[in-house]
């Protein structure tokens, strides 16, 4: 995640909540590669067809953890004391025993939050989120326009659902945000969509720039213009000093987007490094977090569906942890070996973007992010910088 909000003002608003206050000169210290926060898949199952589903789920049955090993996952994520558990899916709401599994997470101590199209959230179900002490919800709503929601989450009357999930939600006293997967066709919608999310009482926008895993493979043309993302990008951080301490601004799966905030917004040298520091302190896929996808294998994050870890069905998850450091190289210190990334000074704070967008837009692991669109030089000319550790 970059934080803009935080990066710009300072202040959060549910990620403070979560992780504690962080900031310039005080990078998050949440998590780490080997006590990550974990992406738990809980099911494969959904009741949307999501043009672009990283998973590839599934409206019938599918190949999940049964509720005793599902428990007994939760039981070697206590021992290992994960800071934070997103429960997700598919759909988490789906399964029949989702609450058998939240119930005893949370009676062990385990920090919970909750990744879902909110389609599924009654005032019962919220209540008992609520209840279960759970300390983000994240709703999936892709844009104010009713039509478009619908189009992309693949079911007529999507929209509806997802807003009245929402206002439970909200209305049960949970802590709220929304995510919007970015694409060229609905990035000129995001005012729009800012201003609902704050007529809805919203705290939170996590704005995801569209990865290429599972479906989205076939959305090669839905990727956003350099010209749409510097308006973007302009736009955020004009946001984010707006409604400071009101809703809080996040992008992900572009982790450069954190270097273009410091280059707009920093003063000086000395904070332009600062900002760089808290990007690099959040880390991103196989930093700092990881994806237990529903059959129990474990992968670098959830949109990593080319590497398996282990899986927890056969193995505990601490030693599949300490077995993966040759595995989560790749994306802890990657060798970059595309054009732009290979020489970039700024490589080692963002480790060359997406690496899930690398692999398949661009035919390799190793290759560019084909969606930073930086201008390098004229950074690194600015900020008289050659590398950054």
């Amino acid at each position: 995640m970059i934080p803009i909000t935080v990066m710009v003002s300072g202040q959060g608003t549910t990620s403070f909540k979560i992780k504690g206050k962080y900031g310039k000169g005080n990078p998050s210290v949440f998590s780490d590669v080997f006590r990550p926060v974990i992406s738990w898949n809980i099911t494969k199952r959904c009741n949307l067809k999501c043009l672009h589903c990283y998973i590839n789920a599934v409206t019938e049955s599918s190949n999940d953890l049964t509720t005793e090993e599902a428990l007994n996952v939760v039981e070697e994520m206590k021992k290992i004391n994960i800071p934070l558990v997103i429960m997700s899916g598919g759909e988490p709401l789906i399964r029949e025993d989702f609450f058998i599994i939240s119930e005893y997470a949370s009676s062990i101590g385990l920090k919970l939050a909750l990744s879902t199209n909110g389609t599924l959230i009654t005032s019962r179900i919220a209540s008992k989120l609520h209840d279960l002490g759970f300390v983000y919800v994240g709703i999936s709503l892709d844009s104010p326009i009713e039509k478009w929601h619908d189009s992309f989450r693949g079911v007529k009357g999507a929209y509806k659902m997802t807003i009245n999930g929402i206002k439970n939600a909200i209305n049960s006293g949970l802590s709220v945000g929304l995510r919007l997967t970015v694409t060229r066709f609905n990035v000129n919608d995001v005012k729009s969509y800012i201003d609902l999310a704050l007529d809805l009482g919203i705290s939170r926008i996590t704005f995801y720039h569209l990865s290429s895993a599972g479906r989205a493979q076939s959305l090669k043309n839905w990727y956003i213009t350099p010209e749409q993302y510097f308006n973007f990008m302009d736009y955020l951080i004009e946001v984010s000093k707006k409604y400071t301490g009101k809703i809080e601004i996040e992008t992900t799966m572009s982790p450069f987007d954190g270097i273009y905030v410091a280059h707009k917004i920093a003063r000086n040298t000395e904070e332009f490094i600062e900002l760089l520091n808290v990007v690099k302190a959040q880390g991103g896929c196989g930093r700092k977090i990881i994806s237990i996808f529903p059959d129990g294998s474990v992968h670098p994050c959830q949109f990593v569906d080319f590497i398996t870890l282990g899986n927890v069905k056969y193995e505990s998850l601490k030693n599949i942890l300490n077995n993966s450091k040759e595995s989560l190289k790749q994306f802890i210190d990657p060798l970059l070996t595309g054009p732009k990334c290979s020489r970039c000074p700024f490589r080692n704070i963002c480790n060359g973007g997406d690496r899930i967008r690398a692999y398949y837009l661009n035919g390799s692991i190793t290759a560019d992010d084909p969606q930073c669109f930086l201008n390098v030089e004229e950074i690194r000319n600015k900020w008289n910088i050659e590398y950054l550790e």
